[in-house]
């Protein structure tokens, strides 16, 4: 493997070029820039020096997004406004910073810096995640006549937004292996998600093909210790939305009419951890996406844990790959 330190940022030319960038390299991170935009030329010398120091062959990527001349890109990745930088772990959006913010910028690249140093110090596993050969764990048996259809998630696509910072992500939750809590021993890697500044997440997962949804199998597993206060929950509200084009922000989903909202109790916890929840099937006919939001928790704690999704139903005719769908008006 051979570096590229003193590296300039990539320019990015083509949507072709970017989903190459993206297959090629475990981390990538993007600054999404207009050259009128002033705040976008304040902030350039951080991340040009960091590009400089971190650049390296097949690990991580440093590229530039002109919005005015790569549009489709900029409305794939839902940028509304400018800069916008986007970090990808593995091909999926991990965490972004809107606008010239110094500080929150600074801390992405504190973060991209460590996943850095992991993939150096352990080629191997550059990619981070666990193997998604063999046969795949389920918490709950499938409905009779349905089928597992996780594997119809574009993953490329996918957006978890308000997690905590690490190497989990929407690969961990979509991992086909057994979850490390259930075998009573402790992890080296930690193979579930927490979220962040409170217990709300927003899970956006599209689609390969229109698929008719019909239970939605979430395993929770937070450790048993009721004296922690800090402990993390599982979750007892979420609110469900289909065929959205991109991810909501959390105020948005707040307001906004549910496909179906979810009350989980601890009754609907399985000894696996799992929660085997049967969707009104007449309403999660032939969608392209799914949005999870996870409104609250059980308890009093500000964390909120998830450790597995399975999507049960049927799938459809795959879609016409290649075209990225238009977000927004123009």
């Amino acid at each position: 493997m051979s570096s590229t330190h003193d590296s300039k940022p990539i320019e990015v030319t083509s949507s072709t070029q970017f989903q190459t960038i993206l297959q090629t390299n475990a981390l990538v991170v993007a600054d999404f820039y207009a050259d009128w935009c002033g705040p976008c030329k304040a902030i350039k010398p951080i991340f040009e020096k960091a590009s400089e120091e971190l650049s390296h062959e097949n690990v991580l990527a440093f590229i530039k997004v002109n919005t005015d001349t790569q549009k489709d890109i900029a409305q794939a990745y839902n940028v509304t406004s400018l800069p916008t930088f986007i970090y990808f772990r593995n091909g999926q959006i991990t965490s972004r910073v809107k606008g010239a913010d110094v500080q929150k910028l600074s801390g992405m690249l504190e973060t991209i810096r460590g996943h850095f140093q992991e993939a150096i110090e352990n080629p191997g596993g550059a990619a981070g995640g666990s193997s998604s050969s063999g046969a795949t764990w389920r918490g709950a048996e499938l409905p009779r006549g349905y089928t597992d259809i996780t594997d119809q998630i574009e993953v490329n696509r996918c957006e978890l937004l308000n997690v905590e910072s690490g190497p989990e992500g929407v690969r961990t939750l979509l991992d086909k292996s057994r979850p490390s809590a259930l075998s009573g021993q402790k992890s080296a890697t930690k193979d579930w998600v927490e979220s962040d500044t409170d217990e709300q997440l927003m899970l956006f997962l599209p689609f390969q093909a229109m698929i008719k949804l019909h239970t939605l199998q979430i395993t929770s597993l937070p450790p048993s210790d009721d004296d922690d206060d800090e402990a993390p929950m599982r979750p007892k509200t979420i609110k469900l939305f289909t065929n959205k084009s991109h991810n909501l922000g959390f105020d948005e989903a707040e307001d906004m009419s549910a496909t179906q909202v979810i009350e989980l109790s601890e009754k609907d916890w399985n000894p696996d951890g799992t929660a085997n929840i049967s969707l009104r099937y007449v309403k999660f006919q032939n969608i392209n996406s799914l949005v999870l939001f996870v409104v609250d928790g059980d308890g009093d704690s500000e964390k909120v844990r998830l450790d597995r999704v399975r999507l049960v139903g049927e799938a459809g005719e795959k879609r016409e790959m290649g075209k990225l769908e238009k977000i927004g008006d123009e």
